[in-house]
């Protein structure tokens, strides 16, 4: 049995990672959060010690560490997306193996000092990267890889997940804390891509506000022009009034259905974790390169047939 720490335990992701320590046979040893709404732990681990101050945490952490029969094997990192580099260094300076949310750190610079962390310490930093894992993904990976030719796909992502007036207020809708919604909610996305459809050779951006994004992407076989927002007025009228989120994936005008199976593809990534087939840094260098230069890049009228079609709706 592995003993881990969850770091963000009050998180919107982490009752997925508690659920997959669970699921997985291992123990929950100590939980992390400044904010103290962590009452889901009742009903997955309710022996698990719990900290509102990070040093409190630490302390507790180096003391587990002196008994080999106690000391942390793992942590995972759920916290906001800014504080990802400091805590996948600190569980990496406690002497554990680290499995964090994405994006793993904003920068491809970030990659390289955790790189650097990891030579020193000589613990691992995993991604979890669930798409990688996803039943759907993987069925179209294997189509893409045996076609016998080299012509790209035309493809077109959309993901519109509706957030209310607190999202703003919340450190996600802060650019220097979330790094912007192309990178808070696009990230796993732009992964998916590159695991499909090779590596990437064009990234032009269309449109970036607070609350949504659009560009064009074009990998080895495919072009995808993409659509991001977390506007509730930019959902399809198909479905509004009825469902929050619509996420759409097209290849060559077909609907790629992925909708389901979301929820074990936490445990299935730590699964691949423990069995030493996780993603590490450099699997997770492409999409961070990705929503690096999408931050940094300035709007621009899109060329023919580039633009999503969502970029017409009156933005």
């Amino acid at each position: 049995m592995k003993h881990f720490a969850l770091i963000g335990a009050a998180g919107y992701i982490a009752p997925r990672h508690m659920k997959a320590i669970k699921e997985t046979g291992h123990h929950l040893a100590i939980g992390y959060d400044t904010n103290d709404s962590v009452g889901i732990i009742d009903s997955i681990s309710p022996q698990s010690e719990f900290f509102t101050e990070f040093e409190r945490f630490q302390e507790h952490a180096w003391q587990l560490k002196r008994d080999p029969e106690t000391a942390l094997d793992y942590v995972a990192v759920c916290s906001p997306n800014h504080l990802h580099h400091a805590h996948i260094a600190a569980g990496l300076r406690l002497g554990c193996d680290v499995i964090c949310e994405k994006p793993l750190v904003p920068s491809p610079a970030l990659l390289d000092e955790l790189a650097l962390v990891e030579r020193e310490t000589g613990q691992r930093v995993y991604n979890i990267l669930q798409l990688r894992h996803h039943q759907a993904i993987l069925d179209l990976k294997r189509k893409v890889e045996q076609e016998p030719h080299d012509d790209k796909h035309e493809v077109e992502l959309t993901y519109i997940t509706s957030r209310g007036k607190w999202y703003m207020e919340s450190w996600k809708g802060d650019p220097r804390k979330s790094f912007g919604v192309a990178t808070n909610i696009g990230v796993h996305f732009f992964d998916m891509l590159h695991f499909i459809f090779g590596d990437l050779q064009k990234n032009v951006l269309h449109y970036a506000s607070d609350t949504k994004a659009a560009g064009y992407l074009e990998y080895e076989k495919a072009r995808v022009p993409w659509f991001l927002s977390i506007d509730a007025k930019d959902l399809p009228e198909s479905v509004k009034g009825k469902q929050p989120t619509y996420r759409s994936i097209t290849v060559d005008g077909d609907e790629i259905e992925f909708s389901g199976g979301f929820t074990d593809l936490h445990t299935i990534s730590y699964q691949e974790i423990l069995a030493g087939r996780g993603y590490g840094i450099e699997d997770a260098r492409h999409c961070i390169e990705t929503v690096d230069t999408i931050r940094s890049a300035r709007p621009q009228a899109p060329e023919e047939g580039e633009a999503h079609p969502f970029l017409n709706r009156g933005i």
